[in-house]
């Protein structure tokens, strides 16, 4: 029975095994009604697969669960919105070629006869804008960036009704003005009494916006606190077992040739309408050149004319002195770019096909890697040996799906991959995203590494503090246009959240030329 009258979530004694695996053991989880509680740990603690089982899309094997004090069996994720509990997941559950509006209502039992799809789009205008989660209703899915698409899925969730909100890393995507809006708009809904879930690897987050904490480690409960009563070292200390401890680049920029060069480039979005203005930047060798700016802002687009994704309308990209533009992406490969997108499973991986064929997607043309015609398998399998242990990819073996990898193993096999072609420029688009602590520090390690090696690296990220640390220079984009390039003693988070909000005033104007 519950035993807490205040609660609205009651999650006693879960257990979850899969084939090999103890996701969970004798789980006790709670939330209170209006209360904001933070759910920390390492990938492949188990906070996922409990949140899977409260979402309805995993059953326990073991372990009851009591919604507002009953004894429910939660079937199905119609089931668990039924109970009043939405979950926005960190792969998103959305149909690329439907629009906003029509994601947001798919699946709704009501109405059931006539959509009046005016009305709808108008409804959730007016409750993306109440929560500061802009949506155009009528856009379709594919025309949106990765930041563009976690705002769909919140806004289904709030749309439906959800009393108790699971939160997968919302605010991966914002800038700090925007993070601390929907840390307000958290409060707000505190306040009317939804209860939240916040998933989060970011420490400060926690301390500033939960209640209280639950932390996991290797399927159990580490420990519940009160946030008041914890520090985020003492949290760092439980979530991976040991203090951590920050890896960080040297101090001094090397002064290099540059090795990638954009003069003046024009591209179009998928909507048709200029993504990139003009852009002109360089990344010299031995630089980690961070690219600031909030999701939809021409990142993407950036990427992608960088690595023969999509085509350039006006102005030039070279590398080392050659014209590379518009190049076909086997050509930008064989030129010696590397490139590790935002969507790790969708563009970066083939998540069906095994360890070993992942690794060699973009090699197995090389004569390292064939027989004439034929893959020569057996070159492939002691390359995809190497590198799970050179990179420490925790795996069942080198058959298995890349599916089955954890988000933190995945992208040290997909960042394994790129490097071991040893690239002349490595295009890095939030690697660390939705990475726990452990994990993230191991890709930014690698990335360091690569960088004092002498390897050019464009990172994009929208966590500032991760830019910070990691980049010897920063260049801010807003409506496709690079609104200013920041040396190390320039660098004021308040300054590059303003020029992130396309704020450029006559005083920034100077201090940026």
């Amino acid at each position: 029975m519950p035993q807490n009258e205040n609660n609205i979530i009651e999650m006693h004694g879960i257990t979850k095994r899969f084939p090999g695996v103890l996701a969970n053991e004798n789980i006790n989880f709670s939330v209170s009604c209006g209360e904001i509680h933070a759910l920390l740990g390492e990938n492949g603690a188990g906070k996922s697969t409990l949140m899977n089982i409260l979402s309805g899309l995993y059953k326990p094997d073991e372990g009851d669960i009591f919604v507002k004090g009953k004894r429910i069996q939660i079937g199905s994720p119609r089931h668990a919105i039924e109970a009043g509990i939405g979950m926005v997941h960190q792969h998103f559950r959305l149909v690329e070629n439907f629009s906003v509006a029509e994601n947001i209502t798919l699946g709704m039992s009501t109405p059931r006869f006539r959509l009046d799809m005016t009305a709808i789009e108008d409804e959730v205008a007016t409750l993306s804008k109440k929560y500061g989660l802009q949506l155009d209703p009528r856009a379709e899915i594919w025309q949106l960036s990765v930041g563009e698409q976690q705002r769909v899925e919140i806004v289904k969730m709030l749309y439906r009704g959800a009393d108790v909100l699971i939160l997968d890393e919302p605010t991966a995507v914002l800038t700090p003005q925007e993070a601390r809006e929907l840390f307000a708009t958290l409060d707000r809904m505190k306040a009317t009494g939804r209860s939240i879930i916040f998933i989060t690897h970011k420490l400060d987050e926690v301390m500033h916006v939960a209640d209280r904490v639950t932390v996991l480690r290797g399927g159990r409960v580490a420990a519940t606190v009160n946030k008041k009563d914890v520090t985020s070292r003492q949290l760092a200390s439980l979530m991976v077992g040991k203090e951590h401890s920050a890896t960080l680049p040297e101090k001094d920029s090397l002064h290099s040739e540059p090795v990638l060069t954009l003069s003046g480039v024009t591209a179009y979005g998928d909507r048709g309408t200029i993504a990139l203005d003009g852009v002109s930047l360089q990344v010299r060798a031995g630089e980690i050149l961070g690219i600031a700016g909030v999701a939809g802002n021409g990142q993407r687009e950036l990427t992608e004319v960088i690595t023969g994704l999509r085509r350039t309308h006006s102005g030039t990209i070279s590398l080392h002195g050659q014209n590379i533009t518009n190049k076909t992406p086997l050509e930008i490969i064989d030129s010696g770019v590397s490139y590790v997108p935002e969507d790790r499973y969708g563009t970066g991986m083939a998540p069906n096909l095994s360890i070993v064929d992942n690794i060699i997607l973009k090699s197995y043309r090389s004569p390292v890697m064939s027989k004439g015609p034929f893959i020569d398998y057996d070159a492939a399998k002691r390359h995809a040996k190497e590198l799970v242990e050179r990179f420490q990819v925790k795996t069942a073996g080198i058959h298995s799906a890349a599916r089955l990898l954890s988000g933190g193993n995945a992208q040290k096999l997909l960042l394994g991959r790129e490097i071991s072609s040893d690239p002349k420029l490595l295009v890095a688009a939030y690697p660390t995203r939705g990475l726990d602590i452990g994990a993230a520090e191991a890709i930014r390690s690698i990335l360091v590494n690569q960088r004092n090696q002498g390897v050019a690296i464009l990172l994009i990220s929208e966590d500032l503090d991760e830019l910070i640390r990691l980049s010897d220079r920063i260049a801010i984009m807003f409506a496709g246009k690079i609104m200013g390039t920041l040396n190390r003693d320039e660098w004021n988070i308040e300054h590059i959240g303003l020029l992130m909000a396309g704020v450029l005033d006559v005083q920034d104007e100077e201090a940026l030329t």
